[in-house]
């Protein structure tokens, strides 16, 4: 894939679970982005839990911040040509536009790429579990 200059690429994390290989797909944007990583309305430990059983390496997170937040700061800290985003929702849709980034939903992302997409949605563990003492 040409990104047709510098690029940093954002999954929202529902993307990332709706993919068959997440780690796999990190690997191959690799090959065509400056900075790729996952945002998340989530709390910063169901990223991270996500991310590390999966080995998966970000070059940057949501952490305590939305998704909206994120990609305004993303975009500040990484000056790429491009700045997209890969969601699920029509609150993802907005959530891009509204901050200037490109969209992509997942599925159409996966067809482009030559990414596959999963047939179960794992459950996570954590789903669901709030904790007050989490950094």
């Amino acid at each position: 894939m040409d990104s047709g200059g510098t690029m940093t690429l954002a999954f929202e994390l529902e993307a990332m679970k709706a993919l068959a290989d997440p780690n796999a797909v990190f690997d191959d944007a690799r090959q065509w982005t400056e900075y790729v990583g996952v945002l998340s309305d989530q709390p910063t430990y169901v990223v991270t839990n996500f991310t590390r059983k999966r080995r998966i390496r970000q070059d940057f997170f949501s952490g305590p911040r939305g998704v909206r937040e994120s990609l305004d700061n993303v975009a500040d800290q990484f000056d790429t040509d491009r700045h997209v985003f890969i969601g699920t929702t029509d609150e993802d849709r907005t959530a891009a536009e509204e901050m200037g980034w490109e969209y992509l939903d997942v599925e159409e992302a996966a067809e482009f790429a030559e990414w596959e997409l999963g047939d179960e949605v794992e459950e996570d563990p954590f789903e669901g579990e709030t904790r007050d003492d989490w950094p």
